[in-house]
């Protein structure tokens, strides 16, 4: 990186670790700056591989069809104004209709089918891979009729859903357990960053300090006070 990208990134770093101490305008200057620029990144991407080859491009070329598109597009906008918002119903129920017509078959081939197939396993054979297999079957069974409401859960019924419930609780724990880890993986990135940035991040790190010390002073308010509600 070039040593303006250093000192961007290691003051951005460390104005959202600000946190830390309670919410601060570094912390506040550095996501709003986060926000505006994901949506301007967005917005320009909508534009540049959405709106322009599917709506813009083809208008200019004479097709019809597209200036029923722009009509329904115009219609969501309808759902600002009180009077009128009745006609953003028009282009929702068209969105919603087309886009469950078209993945009903798509999701039942390329989901459901492939995933009926993939619990269609021989776990009549020893060694692990049976006991795998057979521990999949129980599992996906289980965790089924955890969701079966049509009868109260008792007896054998009972049995295999308090079973699924723990088959499910292993899996949002592993879950879970993912998304800290990858957290963390981000958190040691920025943790690396830091440490290359060297005199950079203590310069910075000192300069928000002496900011945080003059902004507390100036409201006057302990971190512990100002995370109470008035």
């Amino acid at each position: 990186m070039s040593p303006i990208q250093i000192w961007i990134s290691t003051g951005l770093t460390l104005c959202i670790l600000s946190f830390l101490y309670r919410d601060n305008p570094f912390y506040k200057f550095a996501e709003h700056l986060f926000v505006g620029i994901s949506a301007g990144y967005y917005i320009a991407l909508a534009y540049q591989e959405t709106l322009k080859p599917n709506l813009f491009e083809p208008l200019g070329q004479g097709n019809i069809i597209r200036w029923g598109a722009l009509l329904l597009s115009i219609l969501m906008f309808t759902r600002f104004s009180t009077r009128i918002s009745w006609l953003s119903r028009w282009p929702l129920a068209f969105v919603v209709g087309t886009y469950a017509g078209i993945n009903v078959v798509s999701f039942g081939s390329g989901d459901l089918i492939i995933q009926l197939q993939a619990t269609m396993l021989d776990f009549v054979r020893g060694g692990w891979l049976g006991f795998s297999n057979l521990l999949l079957v129980v599992g996906l069974a289980s965790s089924l009729l955890y969701f079966y409401f049509s009868r109260e859960h008792r007896g054998v019924l009972g049995v295999a859903s308090r079973i699924g419930v723990w088959f499910l609780m292993v899996s949002f724990g592993a879950s879970f357990g993912y998304t800290v880890m990858s957290r963390i993986s981000l958190a040691i990135g920025r943790a690396r960053v830091l440490l290359d940035a060297g005199t950079v991040t203590v310069i910075l790190a000192v300069l928000i300090t002496i900011g945080l010390t003059i902004w507390a002073r100036t409201t006057g308010r302990t971190p512990r006070e100002a995370a109470e509600p008035r």
